[in-house]
C-alpha cells in the first residue's frame, strides 16, 4: 500500500486550496463543491494528495490550539530560508527556525494563514 492522501477539515476549502497552488506549488486533481465542498491537491511529486474538505457533519478543529508537534505537514524543501520569506509574506506565521539540528537537517515550523502547522525540512540525508 501506498498513501494517496491526508484530509483536513477546514472551513473554506476554495480559499485554502488556492492558497496551497499559489504558494506551495500544489495541483488540484479533483473538485467538487456537492455534496460537501472538496479539493484534491497534489504535491509536486504528483504521489501524495492533500484533501481539504468542508463537511458540516463535523467541527472544524481549532489548528492554532494543537501543538504543532502533535499534528504538522512536513514538506522537502531545498532553500529554506526564501520558502519561509515567500510564505510568509503570503500570510503563514513562522513559529520556530530555520535552525540546524544536531543531525545536520535544518528545518522550519510555520502555520498556514489557517493555523494548519506546515513543516519545512532539508534533510542532511534524505529519507525519500
Amino acid at each position: 500500500m501506498k498513501i494517496e492522501h491526508v484530509a483536513f477539515q477546514v472551513e473554506n476549502p476554495p480559499e485554502v486550496a488556492e492558497w496551497y497552488m499559489a504558494n506551495m506549488g500544489f495541483t488540484c486533481k479533483r473538485s467538487a463543491d456537492a455534496p460537501v465542498p472538496v479539493r484534491f491537491l497534489a504535491d509536486a511529486s504528483g504521489n501524495v494528495m492533500l484533501e481539504i474538505y468542508n463537511n458540516p457533519k463535523v467541527k472544524t478543529p481549532d489548528y492554532t490550539a494543537l501543538d504543532p508537534l502533535l499534528l504538522h505537514v512536513a514538506f522537502s524543501c531545498l532553500e529554506i530560508p526564501a520558502a519561509v520569506d515567500r510564505l510568509t509574506a503570503a500570510g503563514a506565521i513562522l513559529l520556530s527556525g530555520p535552525e540546524i539540528l544536531a543531525n545536520g537537517d535544518e528545518i522550519a515550523m510555520l502555520r498556514d494563514p489557517w493555523g494548519l502547522a506546515i513543516q519545512l525540512c532539508k534533510r542532511s540525508q534524505p529519507m525519500i
